[in-house]
């Protein structure tokens, strides 16, 4: 059961380093780089790399973006589902200035696209896959059939409720046996649908009693794992299906790695756990999340989001040998 599904987006990301965001009507000079993004194919290539047989579905434009995507899935071994669509593979503009401050317009174009249909056309897989794994780049309608029929096929379901200002619905989250919010989306998930309301800086502060309540609160059925940047991770259990833990709730603190990029650790974290769960589904959760800490640490130490993914035999000679 060593197979991982990925449902989500791929992007060709163009990305402007500048000393100041630019102007209204300002020509500015800054340092040009592209690369591989999206919130999908980034976890995917994470959990190839991590170990595990990897199937991505996606849509793609017959463009030079969508060829990009076909040769770096083969280049890490990962097996494509993609829809083809009339439109443009999906792009993200980014600006980022001295101070680390970002500005991005996203042209979702053929991750726009993605149908049901052409999921439901992937149910054959689902029958050898030990995880799944989602994002809210894409349609919410492919996402809601994914988890639906990966939920019929006894399939571990795990959504990641990202970006923060996506709309995330009471029927996906139903769904979802794992949700994983960063501290953005967790504070925005509560406001939407448990009408409590935190500053999502506060959210690590928080004592355990306190946060485990509040994921119980927002998936009563299911384990939430709140990632919290540099302060680690928080998992929190239903009483009555602890994974393999000992306790209900718990925090894991972050490696010590020297981070010099923290783009797409999210990500990295994600593609990890789903690895690790397809590959032992019967050791303690924390031993999955304690190996998807590690991987995503690992991966802040490198630039770049998709080329920033460690292999497997990397995070095993750091943080085991």
């Amino acid at each position: 059961m060593n197979s991982v599904i990925v449902v989500g987006s791929f992007n060709v990301d163009h990305v402007w380093r500048c000393a100041d965001l630019p102007a209204v009507g300002a020509t500015i000079a800054g340092q040009y780089s592209t690369g591989p993004g999206g919130k999908g194919f980034n976890q995917a290539v994470a959990a190839a790399r991590a170990g595990a047989n990897t199937r991505f579905i996606c849509a793609l434009g017959e463009d030079v973006g969508g060829a990009l995507a076909r040769d770096l899935a083969a280049g890490d071994g990962i097996k494509l589902h993609a829809e083809a669509s009339d439109q443009p593979t999906g792009t993200a503009g980014i600006y980022v200035d001295a101070r680390g401050r970002n500005s991005i317009v996203i042209g979702a174009g053929a991750n726009g696209a993605l149908s049901a249909a052409h999921v439901e056309g992937v149910r054959p897989a689902l029958r050898e896959a030990g995880a799944l794994l989602a994002q809210l780049e894409s349609p919410v309608e492919a996402i809601e059939v994914a988890l639906t029929l990966a939920r019929e096929h006894g399939v571990t379901t795990v959504l990641n409720p990202a970006p923060a200002n996506a709309s995330t619905s009471i029927g996906l989250l139903r769904l979802a046996d794992l949700l994983t919010p960063n501290e953005t989306e967790f504070a925005a998930l509560l406001v939407r649908h448990v009408g409590e309301r935190i500053e999502p800086d506060a959210v690590a502060a928080l004592d355990g009693v306190s946060l485990h309540g509040l994921c119980r609160k927002l998936l009563p059925h299911g384990t939430v794992v709140v990632t919290l940047g540099s302060v680690g991770v928080f998992v929190s259990h239903p009483d009555e299906q602890l994974r393999g833990d000992a306790q209900p709730h718990y925090r894991i603190g972050a490696e010590s790695v020297t981070a010099s990029d923290t783009t797409g650790a999210g990500d990295a974290f994600n593609g990890a756990l789903v690895a690790s769960l397809a590959h032992d589904g019967k050791a303690a959760f924390a031993t999955h999340v304690r190996f998807a800490n590690r991987y995503a640490a690992l991966s802040t130490e490198r630039a770049g989001a998709a080329e920033a993914m460690p292999r497997l035999d990397e995070v095993r000679a750091r943080f085991e040998g």
